[in-house]
């Protein structure tokens, strides 16, 4: 998929000599359609259900989508949202959605997602992330601690994260 960059890069990550540009986008970007499509079409089947938040508007005030782009291809997509798939917590912001697109893996671009959403959440005035998964060992190596374990809204169990940035 080729998109058109209209805007200067928030920040270019050079990820084994593979240049990426990481952009925050909110509804109504120039890319938050094309994000869309990608998120709808990618491998992994969370996708679609992103790109029905957003086209649904499911993003507003300071949440956020963040994609991370070589040239004119999206190579992956983040979020900051207030809630995730576990219901009745306290919790937020989180960091959710992460996915790097096949081609892209192995040079650590979901760790530079992460790392500049955790900054846009920090910027934004909060001073702790969350983040919900049921890897383990993963987020661990980004600085997540894993504070919690709930049933998620299909039943099955998740685990909650924590960093304080």
């Amino acid at each position: 998929m080729l998109v058109r960059v209209l805007r200067a890069p928030l920040k270019t990550v050079n990820t084994l000599n593979l240049i990426m540009e990481i952009k925050i986008l909110k509804f109504g970007d120039d890319l938050w359609d094309p994000a869309a499509e990608y998120a709808k079409n990618c491998s992994w089947k969370a996708g679609p259900a992103l790109a029905k938040q957003m086209l649904e508007n499911g993003f507003s005030d300071w949440q956020r989508v963040f994609i991370a782009l070589e040239g004119q291809h999206i190579a992956g997509f983040c979020t900051l949202a207030a809630t995730d798939v576990v219901p009745d917590v306290s919790y937020t912001p989180y960091i959710g959605f992460v996915f790097v697109g096949e081609e892209y893996r192995g040079r650590r671009l979901s760790e530079q997602m992460i790392k500049f959403a955790l900054a846009y959440a920090k910027n934004i005035g909060f001073n702790e992330v969350y983040l919900v998964s049921r890897e383990e060992g993963l987020y661990e190596k980004y600085g997540f601690v894993k504070i919690d374990q709930r049933k998620n809204k299909t039943g099955d169990d998740d685990q909650i994260f924590r960093i304080i940035i």
